[in-house]
């Protein structure tokens, strides 16, 4: 997991901010990396570093909506580019909404207050409090509905949780593991028969 310098120096940067240098060297590492990817997740986030191009909200409103989200739905190992979607989503919504840019705006000042100054450079159990003191209000379903819409529903978090997606177009579970019980440990002979 990031630090908090980590964290507040690679989160959220736009695109137009990017050097030659910094984007030749970025597109090297990433088809070096996908093309010796092993795993689905590799492949779908195959760097630590990334960036989200913001239209509505500033950086710091990025981080610290990002770590709002973390502290929502907290998965340890679930790389910060999952997270990040939900930023995005949220700076879309702000966009498209001047009611929706206020009531981030706000809130995340609230949350600010709540954590004692700053919510990103407070320690995980003042941040949980924090947003545990904003729990009901408009502001914290918002984000928590967006999240989860946002973070549960992409590629990224398909691949770190197990699922394979949807079947319908892949003709069903029926010969995918439907009948594979590979995951229990030493399952009997006749709870994976071999495929017909």
């Amino acid at each position: 997991m990031k630090t908090t310098s980590e964290l507040e120096t690679k989160v959220v940067r736009p695109m137009a901010h990017l050097t030659r240098r910094e984007l030749l060297k970025g597109t090297g590492v990433l088809i070096g990396m996908l093309s010796g990817a092993s795993s689905a997740l590799l492949a779908l986030a195959p760097s630590r570093t990334w960036a989200v191009g913001l239209n509505a909200l500033s950086d710091a409103q990025g981080q610290e909506l990002m770590r709002f989200a973390r502290q929502l739905y907290p998965h340890d190992s679930l790389d910060d580019a999952a997270y990040a979607l939900v930023v995005s989503a949220l700076d879309g919504a702000a966009k498209s909404d001047p009611a929706t840019k206020k009531l981030l705006a706000d809130g995340l000042r609230k949350l600010d207050a709540a954590a004692g100054g700053s919510f990103v450079r407070a320690s995980p159990p003042q941040q949980l409090a924090a947003v545990k003191a904003l729990e009901g209000t408009p502001f914290f379903e918002k984000v928590r509905g967006t999240t989860i819409a946002t973070l549960y529903n992409n590629p990224i978090a398909f691949a770190y949780f197990g699922y394979e997606g949807s079947a319908w177009e892949k003709a069903g579970y029926i010969n995918r593991g439907f009948n594979d019980l590979k995951w229990l440990p030493d399952p009997p002979e006749s709870a994976s028969p071999p495929k017909a």
